[in-house]
């Protein structure tokens, strides 16, 4: 009989059940680190154990800074195992907003990565509190390391760990996750051992036989991956970390996974790079490869005989070769996080790879919904997962209530209140209807929809959806607020602009230079124009301008999970905005 999942912990000992010998593995500084099952709960009992000797026990607060990779995993399940609260710190955040989690979330205990992390805190920890202790994943001159708490954890004979396991109940608070949000001071999500749990058992839907291994490589930090990776040990499927965005490829060709999770942008970037291939071939081939393409686009759930039977040979000639650049193995891939271009969802589902695109908040656990095999619909985020419900306000706010909604925001009762109405519904803040009455469509953000001076509503994230589809286009933001018309920022696809600026014998020295070449403007002019037809004309994009550099975390333009931080962006570039417009005085709105 399988153990019973009440609470996050409870994995391990289920896990134990169905023992692997490579469990969690991750690869650091280029060799495979690997935990069998036993190994790995040996250690997170070890580490518990460590935890207790100092004072950490039901309630205690233990903060885990760093990359994918096992020991984070370790440090999670050792500290909700005995009660404590585990806190998640993004390894891109700001000092600022690291000292102010430290603080709110009374850290006693953070384990971070590297010594290049280790210098990013401890200034922040002796400005908030010097009494917090720092231990260290690897070994760092002068600097605790973490296996001084897993020996002296082994050492202690003198605490059952099943008395403080008793104590916790499935309504306890697993974690606190502090939303950077694209805009204000990060707000702690406080999560159940029930959320998750639910959350994760309800997910399962998206994991079809076959999936035994899966690859990492989202940050942990975001509740999105860590429900994933709890999700793979739900399914007994074996974890491989990736070492870092950089070597995906490789960690690719060497893990072969069945599954992955990953980001909209991620998977257009793999599809530019082999679209820009397929322009490179000659001939037949050149002929075949967009013959494909062409095919793909038009896929549906039940094509039909005919189109199964092209699409077959397409598999063969074409897309077999897809499948090799992600491993051969391809179960499944989960994407979330934004919305998934339903063209690009068709493709990767005609090449053999299904796309799973699902919705949610870190304030709900996070999946709210999700396309899987038993029902998908492109361009929606899928059905609703059991156990949870959704409405759609009269605004077009998509609410919901359910086992996956926080129980609140910490040291936030204000906030709290302002997100759930006494009904126990959870104002998403995201504008979405009900296709059938039963797949969810996202379309805009609430707060970020914006008027113009003509007093028509843009809704930027579907404007900004479309144009994206462009290879040319890396990055967009479009706005306009109170003005005649809206504009958009550009960032280039550099790559891109790159080969076709040598097609048309145009010198390519610096991204600066390129950006300011007339044949290069009339380009992208003549990408938004097309882009824009289907759109209203007082919401179609009439300006822009292009970017140099490409907007990142640590440039503090995105969220951790990749959002546009739209009043960043704006402040930074608001002398360009103010040409744009200025340039444009004359300019008359369609009326």
């Amino acid at each position: 009989m399988a153990a019973e999942i009440t609470r996050v912990f409870d994995l391990l000992r289920y896990s134990l059940e169905n023992p692997k010998q490579e469990f969690i593995s991750g690869k650091i500084n280029g060799k495979w680190v690997n935990y069998s099952t036993a190994e790995f709960c040996a250690t997170v009992d070890n580490l518990s154990h460590g935890l207790i000797a100092k004072g950490i026990g039901k309630g205690g607060r233990v903060a885990v800074m760093s990359h994918n990779r096992p020991e984070w995993n370790i440090a999670d399940f050792a500290a909700n195992q005995i009660g404590a609260y585990q806190i998640p710190l993004y390894p891109t955040l700001a000092e600022h907003d690291i000292q102010f989690i430290l603080k709110d979330a009374e850290i006693s205990i953070i384990f971070i990565a590297d010594e290049d992390l280790y210098k990013k805190v401890k200034p922040c920890v002796d400005a908030v509190n010097p009494a917090i202790k720092i231990y260290s994943f690897n070994n760092i001159e002068g600097v605790d390391c973490w296996e001084t708490l897993i020996k002296a954890g082994h050492e202690s004979t003198d605490v059952n760990l099943d008395d403080y396991r008793s104590k916790v109940a499935p309504e306890d608070i697993l974690t606190l996750i502090y939303t950077s949000g694209t805009t204000g001071t990060p707000k702690g999500v406080m999560l159940t051992h029930h959320n998750l749990v639910a959350n994760f058992v309800n997910s399962a839907v998206v994991m079809p036989d076959g999936v035994k291994k899966g690859l990492s490589f989202l940050p942990l930090s975001h509740i999105f991956e860590r429900m994933i990776i709890y999700l793979y040990l739900f399914n007994h499927t074996a974890v491989y970390y990736a070492e870092s965005m950089d070597t995906i490829v490789a960690d690719i060709q060497q893990v072969k996974p069945n599954a992955f999770s990953t980001v909209p942008r991620l998977l257009e970037k793999v599809y530019d790079k082999i679209m820009e291939k397929g322009k490179s071939l000659r001939g037949v081939k050149k002929g075949i490869f967009f013959w494909s393409v062409a095919l793909a686009e038009k896929y549906t759930i039940d094509a039909g005989a005919w189109y199964n039977f092209k699409l077959s040979i397409a598999r063969k000639l074409v897309f077999k070769k897809w499948q090799e650049a992600l491993g051969g193995e391809i179960v499944v891939i989960v994407s979330g996080g934004a919305a998934l271009n339903p063209r690009l969802a068709r493709i990767f589902w005609a090449a053999g790879m299904p796309v799973f695109e699902g919705y949610g908040l870190t304030e709900t656990s996070p999946v709210i919904t999700v396309n899987h095999f038993g029902g998908t619909m492109f361009g929606s985020v899928g059905e609703v997962i059991k156990g949870v419900e959704v409405k759609i306000a009269q605004d077009g706010e998509v609410l919901t209530r359910g086992h996956q909604v926080m129980k609140g925001y910490y040291n936030r009762p204000d906030l709290t209140e302002e997100a759930i109405d006494n009904d126990g519904w959870f104002h998403t803040g995201d504008i979405g209807e009900l296709v059938d009455g039963k797949y969810l469509r996202i379309t805009d953000r609430k707060k970020e929809m914006f008027k113009t001076a003509g007093g028509k509503y843009i809704a930027p994230q579907m404007l900004e959806n479309k144009y994206k589809e462009s290879i040319f286009i890396e990055q967009i933001m479009v706005l306009g607020e109170n003005k005649k018309f809206p504009s958009a920022l550009i960032v280039p696809n550099f790559e891109t602009l790159k080969t076709w600026a040598g097609r048309k014998g145009i010198p390519f020295t610096s991204n600066e230079e390129i950006i300011k070449n007339e044949q290069v403007l009339t380009k992208y002019n003549e990408v938004i124009e097309a882009a824009n037809v289907g759109f209203g004309k007082w919401e179609q994009v009439k300006r822009f301008a292009l970017l140099p550099k490409e907007w990142s975390i640590d440039g503090g333009e995105l969220t951790p999970k990749l959002s546009l931080k739209r009043k960043v962006i704006t402040e930074k570039n608001n002398a360009v905005i103010e040409k744009v417009y200025k340039d444009a005085e004359n300019y008359k709105a369609p009326q």
